[in-house]
């Protein structure tokens, strides 16, 4: 935020924490370099309506102060004796103009400028002059001079210059500050898209339709075709795919069946769900989430620090270089005072950083946007800037790297006699019948298995069944072990050095194949890992696996590193470890166990929105279960730290070339800034600056 926008926030503190009782300040102590949790998980959301409320109403203050000022500005301009003497337009004048104009002037000086002369106090009780002082200095000197000017001093009237720069100051702040609130407004947009009704499905299996506040956590409602889902819940009935890119960022439809989870506001496709409310209101996906983007929006910036340090800096140089500007013009080049003292507002406007102001917060809106936009959550800025000096990143093995969920690596022929897809097919029909987690994985391995017949469960030790007349049997390396039959086949001591599930199929009680399985590696983590690596940043993997299945993943997806057989209190020990090789590390996970490894890392992130534990750790959440995020958030942090740059060098450098073409170095040859030129110079400097910004995007 900017300082006028910081000092007007605290005028209205008081009314402000009516609403939000929560300390609604940037950064938060004592949680060891971690936010505390987005407020959104335990209070209403109305809290912070409040604010929002609160920071619009100053949105439109300025709006109201820059249109104001900009009107009673017209007639000062052609009240000024330079623009009608540069306009021809003489014959405006009449008696008793300059107290007209002075009058004019007075009421943008103290209506317009009052956000200016009131931040100039609140910098110097402080102790911290900054953009504030510069601004209100360089009005204050126009004002005071011209009024002395139009009661009997001999000299020039600044009274233009004066509404001019108010102007241009007002307008600056206004885009600000509008631009700042972008992020939480959009998303604050998506949440009026919530349906205001649900069909509540009754005890006796009836439908009502009530509002949506009447809903509560374990109700079960009902979503038709092409509706909006009302709730954050699991769908218990029904089957259908269903959009939800306006809240993550995925374009292609997800397909939801009894068990996945649905967020609210996504819209159903073309199957009906029945679903039981988990979260409702305060509590759903969509209110933490714009909670969330405006906690990001208020804490603390390291960048923000070097850009108010940098304005300190400037602050003192603007002042010194007016100050040396009036000497040397009055004592030296022997000007009249009224010149000399042009010269010096000249500087003082050309200084005032008003683009420097603008460096930090353009860009941490564009990026909050952006990030929000691709479903990268950032609660803490801090360590999201944080990302862009990593140099390790640690993964969680299961539902990050991998699906979490068994599935069917390798099918295995013995025998000439049946082709793979014979033997998957024969092992699918068997296990079809059977509700093993194996059994599943197997069957789920092919779309329309065969009719089994006469099933049996070989307890302990697999299946079988009559397939298309033959007696099939899918059994595990103990069933053969048992009956005496072996398997003379080097690929099953390779698949199980591994550490990968290895099932036997027979045929009319003869081996004729096998099939391997494993927890599925995500098709992304390959991607992910590569692009990590070409980024420079060292790859691992944290997993209580045992080493063989350990090692086949960093094999498979091409890890830097990884550490095996790791028991969940001690993954925060191993990120430890390897930041005490001097490597700045992010952590990312999706579990409750993963949550103190999360917050011992340099950047904690939780992946597919993680468990609320794994959150309430984490400085970025991730809203897909996709580790090439993880790669997006670090380009981002990277891209954003390049844009501030480029945005803190031009309005230093501009500055750096502008004091002393404002102070006249250049007038033996012609060349003097007038302190119009000066503001519009300064107002090209922001607005290159707010375009800069503009341009930040993603770009893996």
């Amino acid at each position: 935020m900017t300082e006028a926008q910081d000092k007007s926030e605290q005028d209205l503190k008081a009314h402000s924490r009516q609403d939000q009782p929560h300390d609604s300040g940037g950064s938060h102590g004592g949680q060891s370099g971690h936010d505390k949790a987005p407020s959104g998980h335990h209070k209403a959301h109305s809290g912070h309506g409040g604010h929002r409320d609160h920071h619009a109403h100053m949105v439109a203050d300025f709006k109201k102060r820059f249109y104001i000022s900009l009107a009673i500005t017209v007639p000062v301009l052609f009240l000024s004796p330079m623009i009608q003497s540069f306009l021809g337009l003489e014959e405006l004048g009449f008696a008793g103009d300059q107290y007209v104009l002075f009058a004019l002037s007075t009421a943008i000086f103290f209506y317009g400028g009052w956000p200016f002369l009131k931040g100039i106090f609140d910098e110097l009780k402080k102790f911290q002059p900054g953009m504030m002082t510069l601004i209100a200095v360089a009005i204050a000197t126009a004002y005071i001079y011209s009024s002395v000017v139009v009661f009997g001093l001999a000299g020039k009237v600044f009274f233009w210059e004066l509404a001019t720069l108010i102007d241009i100051m007002l307008l600056g702040h206004w885009i600000e500050m509008r631009s700042v609130m972008g992020a939480s407004r959009a998303l604050e947009e998506l949440a009026k898209l919530m349906p205001s009704d649900a069909h509540k499905v009754m005890d006796d299996g009836s439908t009502k339709d009530v509002s949506i506040q009447e809903i509560q956590a374990g109700d079960r409602v009902l979503v038709k075709p092409g509706e909006k889902v009302p709730v954050d819940g699991e769908v218990s009935e029904g089957q259908s795919a269903v959009n939800e890119s306006m809240i993550t960022g995925e374009s292609m439809p997800v397909s939801k069946s009894a068990g996945t989870k649905v967020i609210g506001g996504a819209v159903n496709g073309e199957g009906s769900l029945t679903i039981t409310v988990q979260k409702t209101g305060k509590d759903s996906y969509l209110s933490q989430m714009i909670d969330l983007v405006e906690q990001a929006q208020q804490s603390k910036s390291r960048s923000q620090d070097l850009a108010n340090r940098a304005a300190l800096w400037l602050t003192i140089i603007a002042l010194t270089c007016g100050a040396i500007t009036l000497v040397i013009w009055l004592a030296f080049m022997g000007r009249d005072f009224a010149f000399s003292l042009e010269r010096t507002v000249t500087v003082m406007v050309i200084t005032c950083p008003h683009a420097l102001g603008l460096a930090v917060p353009l860009v941490v809106a564009v990026s909050t946007a952006v990030s929000a936009k691709n479903g990268l959550l950032i609660r803490n800025r801090a360590a999201f800037e944080r990302g862009r000096n990593i140099e390790a990143i640690i993964f969680d093995k299961t539902g990050t790297l991998t699906e979490g969920r068994f599935g069917v690596t390798e099918i295995l022929s013995f025998s000439n006699d049946y082709s793979q897809e014979n033997l998957i097919g024969y092992a699918a029909a068997v296990e079809s019948q059977s509700q093993h987690p194996i059994a599943q994985a197997i069957a789920e391995g092919v779309e329309e298995p065969q009719k089994a017949e006469d099933f049996k469960s070989i307890t302990g030790k697999g299946a079988q069944a009559r397939v298309e007349g033959r007696h099939v049997k899918v059994v595990s390396p103990g069933y053969l072990r048992e009956n005496d039959l072996s398997v003379d086949d080097n690929r099953i001591d390779e698949l199980n050095a591994h550490g990968k599930t290895v099932v036997f199929i027979l045929i009319d009680e003869t081996p004729v194949g096998a099939v391997a399985l494993a927890d599925i590696i995500r098709e992304e983590s390959r991607q992910a890992i590569s692009k990590l690596r070409q980024m420079g940043i060292q790859c691992m993997m944290l997993t209580g696996d045992n080493k063989q299945v350990a090692g086949w993943v960093a094999e498979e997806i091409g890890l830097d590193d990884y550490f095996a057989e790791v028991l969940p209190e001690d993954k925060a020990k191993k990120v430890k470890e390897v930041q005490s090789r001097g490597l700045i590390v992010a952590m990312t996970g999706d579990g409750v166990n993963d949550a103190p490894a999360l917050a011992q890392a340099d950047v904690g992130i939780a992946i597919g929105a993680g468990t609320e534990v794994a959150v309430e750790a984490a400085d970025i959440i991730l809203v897909r279960s996709n580790p090439m995020d993880a790669v997006a958030i670090l380009d981002l942090s990277r891209a954003t730290y390049r844009k501030m740059l480029q945005n803190l060098a031009w309005a230093t450098g501009y500055n750096a070339f502008a004091i002393p073409l404002a102070g006249g170095v250049l007038y033996s040859w012609g060349i003097l800034l007038s302190p119009a030129v000066g503001a519009i110079l300064m107002s090209l400097s922001t607005v290159i600056v707010a375009i800069n910004a503009r341009f930040l995007k993603i770009s893996t």
